[in-house]
């Protein structure tokens, strides 16, 4: 009589329980996932996460995204779901075996709701650099790419600790990262970016700040007078060039009296995912491009 995995499991000690293990996952809420199978169909809620199935070589299992999700190109043509408030019906519509989301933009009863109707949610939150590529090997091996998953953060771990060598000796340099000028709002503390910042060698003029994306006075940028500012553009966070030309009112401003005037793609440090070791190459370079002077780039 042919046994079960079950019975196989009772039977020998371990091998049901084992694989039960396997196949179970926790999330960044602290909830226990099991999927009996890999999935088949995927929502994506998030551009990061679309890029991490991309970057796992995972196309046709991507069968709902954000409207954000532009990268790579093929992104774009997925079937859109919304972004902050994602439409529920949407995303029951397009039958999904798995939802990976982040904890920002799902609502408490959004995620209820995904629950009720047995819809697998998984919620990535990435709170500091070294847990993304960690997120990749989670979903590699939620895909049944953890090959793949592993050689992709390998890859980001590398180029992350060949960036940090290349600017750890480096004077740290003042940085205002400007994504608002009136009212003047920037990062702090608790943001993505603000922890970026400091890895590329720099200092954040608002690292004190007690939110994550402060606003500032005037006075208080005068008095802690940022050597470099760096402005977003493209994608949903973009400082336009008349709003950056403004600031060369500012004559007493080191960043001002030496043209220290950068922008950077917006997309590079938003998204917690494969593409944040370029991200923040682009700040090392911008905030110490003497680094990069000589041999090839990380």
């Amino acid at each position: 009589m042919a046994l079960n995995r079950r019975q196989q499991g009772i039977l020998t000690g371990m091998p049901f329980m084992a694989n039960l293990a396997e196949r179970t996952f926790l999330d960044d809420l602290g909830r226990k996932l099991y999927l009996a199978k890999r999935p088949a169909r995927v929502v994506s809620l998030a551009p990061s996460m679309t890029e991490i199935l991309y970057s796992l070589g995972l196309d046709e299992e991507i069968v709902g995204v954000t409207d954000y999700c532009d990268y790579p190109p093929q992104a774009r043509a997925k079937p859109k779901v919304g972004y902050s408030n994602p439409n529920l019906e949407s995303i029951v519509a397009l039958r999904p075996d798995l939802v990976l989301a982040p904890s920002t933009f799902l609502r408490a009863d959004t995620l209820a709701k995904l629950e009720q109707l047995k819809i697998p949610t998984f919620i990535l939150e990435a709170k500091a650099m070294e847990e993304i590529p960690s997120h990749v090997q989670i979903i590699g091996r939620m895909m049944d790419r953890s090959q793949a998953g592993d050689r992709v953060a390998t890859e980001m771990r590398r180029q992350i600790a060949a960036i940090r060598a290349r600017v750890q000796e480096r004077p740290r340099l003042r940085v205002l990262y400007v994504l608002n000028s009136q009212p003047l709002i920037t990062v702090g503390p608790g943001s993505f970016i603000h922890q970026m910042i400091e890895l590329a060698g720099g200092v954040n003029v608002a690292g004190r700040a007690q939110a994550p994306y402060p606003r500032l006075s005037l006075e208080e940028v005068l008095k802690e007078d940022p050597e470099v500012l760096i402005f977003p553009v493209g994608g949903a966070e973009s400082v336009s060039e008349g709003e950056q030309q403004q600031w060369r009112r500012w004559t007493t401003l080191s960043a001002v009296k030496h043209q220290r005037f950068h922008q950077i793609a917006a997309d590079l440090l938003n998204r917690p995912g494969p593409r944040i070791a370029q991200g923040l190459e682009a700040l090392a370079r911008i905030i110490h491009p003497e680094a990069f002077e000589q041999g090839p780039g990380p």
